[in-house]
């Protein structure tokens, strides 16, 4: 179930504020200025390729582009057979920014989004059907779990996608990793 934890910058051990209401979490995230919807489910099968998944949400990408400005969608995914799984784990695990907004839908599986706000960090575990955009210039980081399974839209406004810049601040070691956290959800 989509869960939203919310830890002290000081206090990374324990989160003080745990929801998994979607109206409470989309409007704590947008307190923040962060967007968090979810979509009406769509009927795919498991192996949909990737027109089939951008076709079956063309409506909701083609608001969002006019919305945000962007102006390509793709589809990424990953599985627990992946032999390059720990890598690609391993490559979003520290807190970064990017300088263009973040934004996943996921059509499948679930990851887990954490956001540093201010004095806070917002912990987001996304599944299917939720939207989440994370704004240019957000520091943040992503764990998709040691057997990842996730299929997910993005949106871009520059077609070669975005870079990550760390920050090489600690927190991100600091805090419960997915095992812990989508354990618990």
């Amino acid at each position: 179930m989509t869960t939203l934890s919310i830890f002290q910058e000081s206090r990374p051990e324990t989160p003080e504020q745990v929801t998994q209401n979607p109206q409470e979490i989309a409007r704590l995230l947008n307190e923040k200025g962060i967007r968090f919807e979810q979509w009406a489910t769509r009927s795919l099968p498991a192996d949909a390729s990737t027109d089939a998944i951008l076709e079956a949400y063309g409506d909701e990408i083609a608001r969002l582009k006019q919305e945000g400005g962007f102006v390509t969608a793709d589809v990424v995914g990953l599985t627990a057979d992946n032999p390059e799984k720990e890598a690609f784990r391993q490559k979003f695990l520290d807190e970064h920014t990017h300088s263009e907004d973040e934004v996943r839908f996921f059509v499948r599986g679930q990851g887990l989004f954490y956001l540093h706000l201010d004095q806070q960090v917002y912990a987001v575990l996304c599944q299917q059907n939720d939207l989440i955009s994370v704004p240019n210039g957000t520091r943040h980081w992503f764990d998709m779990g040691p057997e990842p399974e996730f299929t997910c839209i993005r949106l871009f406004t520059n077609p070669e996608g975005w870079v990550a810049e760390f920050t090489g601040e600690e927190i991100a070691s600091q805090l419960p990793r997915y095992e812990r956290l989508a354990g618990a959800a």
